[in-house]
């Protein structure tokens, strides 16, 4: 176990420290699990979870048509012109961000609403680093309200088996979706106190146009697919992932023949993060190699030393903790390796695993967005006002940030263990 652990260690570093090669790295530490004889290589294929990479392979390709269609800017502008000041723009435009961000990926929302702001911005002569950091910590707070929102959600939901209807009602309690809304919305109320002096009077927009509605309906039809294959009985394990990936090749035929161009196919397949892809391929190698040489057991033993016999104590100490730890480490890897510890915490403890799957999950993507460098929808942000001539100090980040967040993630603190711990 020792060498397993230190080699799991070492690559946790080197994701940290090396953000641009964390995929690579990952890469490297799953193969070596493999020659080490830690992993079989016959094992490898069937412990990556396809139907998580078809999920989000196909979201991203229908996502990119999306922003193609210009339907995001339509809907902004929209907005837009029914607020009367910067404050409410604003909160306007996070809130805009968040609601795109449950159902869509928390970098992508970035890159569709961030360019509204900025223009707002340029028209008012005002710096656009405040609104562009609200779009970031909304989309990410969003990102665990359904299924397919972040890729944690996806990991949640393929691991513990979960629907897209399971985020909305499950057990005949309320699920993560509801309580994301109730965190919204007293994170909202800390937005509306930040920005109380942001009273600038704003104009008309002219709406943008749309052109194609057809990525708008393959988005809708993604959602809706995912909602009605809830209710099929023992589908296959992959049914989620080939709904997302036959939708993206749907996409992309039409549109080649909308445009009369085979350069759209490669536009899309070239669009796709394999980046993103990759390491997460690899991390489900690295989860294994790890489970098969103990460490999982006995980072959940860790655990159980620390909370006791006490499910509160444990819930506290696991949604805490991963605010702490996704406020500095990305939450991919993190949700990866914190799973099967949770799961077997909860059945150790003979405690509903939903409890501590939810609070993990909140804990973990609400938690990037205290810093700049916790999550990649704040690293986007920040990214796309550094081309844009401004520079972002971590004090103006966190002034916002931490407020918003201590907010939210109080509120899902109190709501989760009241639905899944009391009643």
């Amino acid at each position: 176990m020792l060498p397993a652990l230190i080699t799991f260690a070492v690559t946790y570093l080197l994701m940290i420290f090396l953000p641009k090669y964390r995929a690579y790295v990952a890469l490297a530490s799953a193969a070596l699990f493999v020659i080490s004889g830690t992993l079989p290589l016959g094992d490898v294929l069937t412990e990556i979870d396809w139907n998580v990479i078809l999920m989000i392979t196909g979201t991203m390709g229908i996502v990119d048509l999306f922003i193609e269609s210009r339907m995001p800017s339509r809907l902004a502008d929209m907005i837009l012109n029914r607020v009367p000041d910067v404050k409410w723009a604003i909160i306007a435009l996070s809130v805009f961000a968040g609601f795109i961000s449950a159902f869509v990926d928390n970098v992508a929302t970035v890159l569709m609403v961030a360019p509204v702001a900025i223009t707002i911005s340029k028209k008012l002569e005002i710096s656009p680093v405040p609104s562009v950091i609200a779009i970031a910590i909304a989309s990410n707070l969003q990102g665990a309200a359904t299924l397919v929102g972040d890729t944690t959600s996806i990991m949640l939901g393929s691991y513990a088996n979960m629907d897209f209807l399971d985020f909305f009602w499950m057990n005949g309690r309320p699920g993560m979706f509801w309580i994301e809304q109730i965190g919204m919305v007293a994170a909202t109320a800390v937005l509306l106190w930040v920005f109380r002096g942001y009273r600038q009077k704003i104009g008309s927009f002219n709406i943008t146009e749309v052109r194609n509605y057809f990525p708008t309906y393959l988005l809708l039809g993604t959602v809706i697919l995912l909602i009605l294959a809830s209710f099929i009985p023992e589908k296959p394990a992959a049914t989620n992932g080939i709904i997302c990936i036959s939708l993206m090749i749907i996409g992309i035929i039409y549109e080649m023949i909308r445009q009369r161009k085979t350069a759209v196919f490669k536009k899309t397949i070239m669009g796709l993060d394999y980046f993103t892809i990759l390491l997460l391929a690899s991390l489900f190698v690295v989860i294994a190699g790890i489970r098969q040489a103990g460490v999982i057991d006995a980072i959940a033993s860790l655990y159980l030393r620390i909370g006791g016999n006490s499910p509160f104590i444990m819930y506290t100490i696991l949604l805490w903790s991963s605010v702490l730890f996704s406020a500095f480490i990305d939450n991919i890897p993190y949700v990866a390796t914190m799973l099967p510890v949770v799961s077997g915490i909860a059945l150790n403890m003979n405690v509903d695993p939903n409890l501590f799957y939810f609070g993990l999950l909140g804990g973990a993507t609400l938690g990037g967005n205290l810093t700049p460098i916790g999550a990649s929808a704040n690293i986007m942000g920040i990214g796309i006002l550094r081309k844009q001539g401004y520079e972002v100090k971590n004090s103006q980040f966190t002034s916002i940030s931490v407020p918003y967040t201590l907010a939210a993630v109080s509120t899902a603190y109190v709501l989760i263990y009241i639905l899944w711990g009391i009643l």
